[in-house]
């Protein structure tokens, strides 16, 4: 096992932890942003009002992307098993 595979595995982790939160980070973000605009249109500066939406949003967009999300996990996991006989020397 060299750096540069080492490198390479950690790369791919993080790649797929980002491709994997992306969609929910996203949704997020722009409910969020849907949210402040309205608060600042209307003067509610009420905290509360933005985190029920956030997260009904992230949880549909669980429901929605969940069956996407489990297959490059379980990919992504199948690729580290098949390696796991090349790490040992």
């Amino acid at each position: 096992m060299t750096e540069g595979f080492v490198v390479s595995l950690t790369q791919e982790a993080l790649f797929m932890a980002i491709l994997i939160s992306a969609p929910m980070l996203g949704i997020g973000l722009i409910v969020g942003l849907i949210i402040s605009i309205l608060q600042t249109t209307t003067s509610i500066q009420e905290q509360t009002l933005t985190f029920v939406p956030k997260i009904i949003a992230i949880l549909l967009a669980v429901g929605f992307f969940g069956a996407w999300m489990l297959r490059m996990l379980m990919d992504y996991m199948i690729r580290l098993f098949d390696i796991l006989p090349n790490l040992t020397v």
